[in-house]
């Protein structure tokens, strides 16, 4: 079961997320906060993955909440819906551009909405999870999304595809600002001149006599044939490279001529998504009709894209490939937080296993038992490294309790997964037994 922060003093907010939780009982908990550092208490030490801040409650420091999860992107991520008073102060939240909220809302279309939000979110809940929390971090993804013509699908997928990338280290600060740029941007153009067919002068036309594009759409998706249609987003996530396929129903486009920018609204404020496209990833190519979209990213490898907020002090150290950085039976003083590289680990001058940043930590679990090195930690390539002595780490958990209990859950997870490894070769050599025994 997920818990769902509820950052609200707003009777309304709170009625309708009890009764939408009605629904959802055996999935989602509701954890009512109405302070803002009772809100920001829950954060720091539970790290849920869903959470409603409610900007519209004058009593809490919404803005304050908001800055805590975005300053330590290495510890919070994603998975916020925020709630505004207005249409306006809604546009005021979207234009922050928080890589961590999933979707804005406005009180009215929150009420509406909320039911379908969650049960969205507990059917893609795999791409919403805390860094280190996940069983196949760093694992080969493929699959698919079909989204209705509603563009809180397009926020949606598109932050759960970006959550995904920017937890499993494929890509940084900027590629995340890149990637979502540029799904929103090809997501829109699917959805506005391609199922709906808006043309470029019917949207002028609408913009320019104080229409909204929203009231625009769901005027065309009330025509059946239009309302029948979907958009469907293929995402191949790789070790080195992803890769992400954008396909409406509509009719399709001239993209040769947009794309050599000799079409006549190329330079207007809303004709210029495909150069922006272009702009921010790699091999942006179309199929014939046009209603195909196909672009490439290059992912981030062997390097963590965020340092942990407590040991952004420390000094990061550079280690060339063979150098030792510790041996088997040494005493354990240190611990080393991976940024980049490969470490092979040795047992008895043997190969075990190599870790990378995908890893986090080199030696946890020796410093934290005061135990003696139990293998020897080589450098496989160029790459850098924290190294926290064992006292500056005692005083960074005293001052950050927090992430004492984060590294706790961490050790614990990989203890059940190794549990888990044991119970099913136990189980697979037993059948062999039989086997063998009949």
């Amino acid at each position: 079961m997920k818990k769902l922060l509820v950052a609200s003093s707003n009777s309304d907010v709170l009625n309708v997320v009890k009764n939408a939780c009605i629904t959802y009982s055996n999935s989602f908990e509701p954890i009512f906060c109405p302070d803002t550092d009772e809100a920001i208490g829950f954060i720091d030490y539970e790290l849920p993955e869903v959470k409603i801040i409610d900007f519209s409650s004058k009593d809490l420091d919404s803005n304050k909440i908001l800055e805590a999860i975005r300053s330590d992107p290495w510890l919070h991520n994603g998975g916020i819906i925020a709630v505004a008073a207005s249409p306006i102060e809604a546009e005021k939240i979207e234009n922050l551009k928080d890589p961590n909220i999933l979707i804005v809302q406005t009180l009215h279309t929150f009420k509406e909405n909320i039911e379908r939000l969650l049960a969205i979110i507990l059917h893609n809940s795999q791409f919403l999870f805390n860094r280190g929390m996940r069983n196949r971090l760093g694992s080969e993804e493929r699959g698919t999304f079909t989204c209705d013509n509603d563009p809180l699908d397009i926020r949606l997928y598109t932050n759960f595809l970006v959550n995904f990338l920017y937890c499993t280290n494929r890509i940084d600060d900027d590629g995340r600002f890149a990637l979502q740029s540029t799904l929103m941007e090809l997501l829109t153009n699917a959805l506005e001149h391609g199922n709906c067919e808006i043309t470029y002068d019917e949207k002028s036309e609408w913009l320019n006599n104080g229409g909204i594009i929203l009231d625009l759409i769901k005027k065309k998706t009330m025509q059946p044939e239009i309302s029948r249609r979907k958009i469907r987003i293929d995402y191949e996530i790789g070790k080195t490279k992803s890769t992400f396929t954008i396909k409406d129903e509509g009719s399709g486009f001239d993209w040769r001529a947009r794309m050599m920018g000799i079409s006549p609204d190329f330079e207007e404020a809303h004709g210029r998504g495909i150069n922006l496209s272009k702009s921010l990833v790699s091999d942006l190519r179309y199929n014939e009709k046009g209603n195909e979209v196909t672009f490439d990213i290059n992912n981030l490898v062997n390097t963590s894209n965020a340092i942990p907020g407590i040991m952004i002090p420390l000094k990061v150290l550079e280690y060339k490939k063979h150098d030792i950085i510790c041996r088997q039976d040494e005493p354990s003083n240190d611990l080393y937080f991976i940024v980049s590289g490969r470490y092979g680990v040795y047992a008895n001058r043997k190969l075990i296993s190599v870790l990378t940043p995908n890893d986090m930590f080199i030696g946890e679990m020796a410093f934290l038992l005061n135990d003696r090195r139990s293998a020897t930690i080589m450098a496989a390539e160029d790459g850098k490294l924290i190294r926290i002595p064992k006292v500056t780490f005692l005083n960074l958990i005293r001052t950050n309790p927090h992430y004492g209990l984060y590294i706790s859950k961490l050790l614990a997870q990989r203890l059940v997964r190794q549990n888990r490894r044991i119970i099913k070769c136990t189980s697979e050599l037993e059948s062999l037994k039989k086997s063998l025994n009949k």
